[in-house]
């Protein structure tokens, strides 16, 4: 069974997309939208990480091995300058809650094949803050794009 690999890179994914959240939050803190929305979303995933506490339980989690997260691994450690810096930061941001989006759709499959209600309950909830994630990093990455891509310094 290796739904415990999956079960260990969402710990892993969440936990680093919260920290990701409060690096951007914090470097773009002339930007109170955007700091305080992504401090909120940075919450989310710690409630993720911990709603998936009782099925890890059960399940166990496996982070080690040829499995690893490679494209989640480091997370944003810091935020860039520059006229370009929110909005590549928000689509590096909107790169990883795209791969967390699709490892709760595999674990979602997992648990409709187990008919594990449990399971599928905590990926309900979490599923759906993941959509609301991406559809607020896309709206708010098509509102910086113009300033940033056409406007001359």
């Amino acid at each position: 069974m290796k739904l415990p690999v999956y079960l260990g890179l969402l710990q892993e994914a969440e936990a680093t997309l919260a920290n990701s959240f409060r690096v951007v939050a914090h470097g773009h803190g002339e930007e109170p939208d955007v700091h305080f929305l992504l401090e909120t979303l940075a919450k989310q995933c710690d409630a993720h990480r911990e709603a998936l506490g009782p099925v890890i339980e059960r399940y166990g989690e496996e982070t080690e091995g040829e499995e690893e997260h490679r494209l989640t691994a480091n997370g944003i450690q810091e935020v860039r300058s520059g006229p370009l810096a929110l909005l590549l930061d928000l689509q590096d941001l909107y790169v990883l809650v795209n791969h967390i989006d699709a490892t709760w759709m595999m674990v979602g499959q997992a648990a409709k094949g187990d008919r594990d209600k449990q399971l599928w309950d905590v990926v309900s909830r979490c599923e759906g803050d993941t959509e609301l994630q991406l559809r607020w990093l896309r709206t708010r990455m098509k509102q910086a794009a113009p300033q940033a891509l056409l406007v001359a310094e």
